[in-house]
């Protein structure tokens, strides 16, 4: 039989959900998770492969808008619950719903779609270029010391349940909003999403443990985590796990990381996903000892390439044009001039000579100021056509922190 990719009828939810579970391992979701995402699903915006009446693959969009440099928010597609069935491999079915789910977000006028990827390997060839990192930490707390910068002492901390304590984390989070390129903007629904806490995710941990930090009377951040007792003969050695960190000032942020790493009874704080140039490298006393390992994070791919790149600020003036492949959406091809700086750009087709070649996954790449230029091209990735471009478009493009995806989607 043939496959069709259509959108999803609303009556085979349940269907398509469970296809996407069977696909990611086949063990039903924590009821708490599950009543989470078929609450931020948005069943209109879900796309199947039907064989028949069957569903034999999945994939949808959350409508999310993205921090890019500048601190705009970009709306932006976030492919999720991508999957074919075991028994449908190897027949184009994903090929088929990546280019529907491409031509379903230029329809809506959205310039960008960004996923996270459960094989780094897949999505290349459908134009997403690697724009995160994230880094892991392992800390021997019982070795490491972390230095808090100036006005730490004057920082006060307390426990406070973590529900009690969901608002005004959720204002010290929205104060960090246009500080760093891969943020999303809390679409409603959203401010749940830290507040998961299935017990079967937790390896032995306890629930989610919330600690304020005040200066003044007034909550400047927070901290939320676990913790896991562990025992041998020795003694203690338990485990501090990190859920997600929030400060106004390096001296919040320090004050935070110290608590965590001073804990009783434990030797090790583990972070999963922090930023590749997370401040707290530079405040431990030993960062050989921190277990430090970078994997992929977000993939951004460019659904109008004129206008994600106008929709972005630069940090230095450009004005290059470039020559840009892209086999899978074909009305990205061809010349691009952008002209931008830190205040704006613009950037529209043109017949002028190009000054760099590349192909449109590069420039998802590089578009949240992550992987320059430069070093793309060091890579073979990037071909400079006019002496001087290279170094230019890489300056402008790179921002003066690394961007990051905090959570997944």
């Amino acid at each position: 039989m043939t496959v069709d990719v259509r959108a999803l009828d609303p009556a085979d939810f349940d269907e398509w959900y469970a296809a996407v579970e069977r696909v990611f391992g086949g063990v039903p979701e924590d009821p708490e998770l599950e009543e989470f995402w078929h609450t931020v699903i948005d069943r209109r915006r879900c796309l199947a492969a039907y064989e028949g009446e069957r569903v034999v693959g999945t994939t949808q969009t959350f409508a999310l808008s993205v921090e890019v440099p500048g601190g705009q928010f970009v709306p932006t597609g976030a492919v999720s619950a991508v999957g074919v069935a075991a028994t449908h491999r190897r027949r184009g079915i994903l090929r088929s719903m990546m280019r529907a789910q491409l031509d379903v977000l230029r329809e809506e006028g959205l310039s960008l779609a960004v996923l996270t990827a459960s094989e780094a390997g897949i999505y290349g060839r459908f134009g997403f270029g690697l724009a995160t990192q994230q880094l892991g930490l392992e800390i021997d707390s019982s070795r490491v010391r972390v230095e808090v910068p100036g006005g730490g002492d004057d920082v006060t901390l307390r426990y406070v349940p973590v529900a009690e304590a969901a608002s005004v984390c959720e204002e010290v989070h929205g104060r960090a909003a246009g500080t760093r390129a891969g943020r999303f903007l809390r679409a409603p629904g959203w401010e749940r999403h830290p507040l998961l806490d299935p017990a079967d995710s937790r390896d032995g941990a306890s629930p989610a443990q919330c600690v304020l930090a005040s200066r003044g009377g007034e909550v400047v951040g927070y901290v939320r985590f676990h913790t896991k007792p562990v025992w041998d003969a020795a003694g203690p050695k338990g485990v501090v796990t990190l859920r997600d960190i929030g400060a106004d000032d390096p001296a919040v942020y320090g004050a935070l990381w110290r608590f965590l790493c001073e804990i009783d009874l434990t030797s090790t704080v583990k972070a999963g996903n922090r930023p590749v140039d997370d401040p707290l490298l530079h405040l431990v006393s030993d960062v050989r000892r921190c277990g430090a390992r970078v994997r992929d994070g977000m993939y951004v791919r460019l659904v109008d390439v004129g206008a994600a790149l106008a929709s972005r600020t630069y940090s230095a003036p450009v004005d290059v044009v470039f020559e840009v492949a892209d086999a899978f959406c074909g009305w990205n091809a061809g010349r691009w001039r952008l002209s931008g700086d830190t205040k704006g750009a613009v950037c529209s087709r043109t017949t002028d000579a190009a000054d760099l070649a590349l192909s449109v996954r590069e420039l998802g790449a590089a578009y949240l100021g992550g992987p320059s230029l430069g070093s793309l091209a060091a890579a073979g990735q990037v071909q400079e056509l006019r002496e001087g471009a290279l170094r230019e478009a890489s300056v402008a493009f790179t921002t003066p922190v690394a961007p990051w995806l905090p959570h997944g989607f």
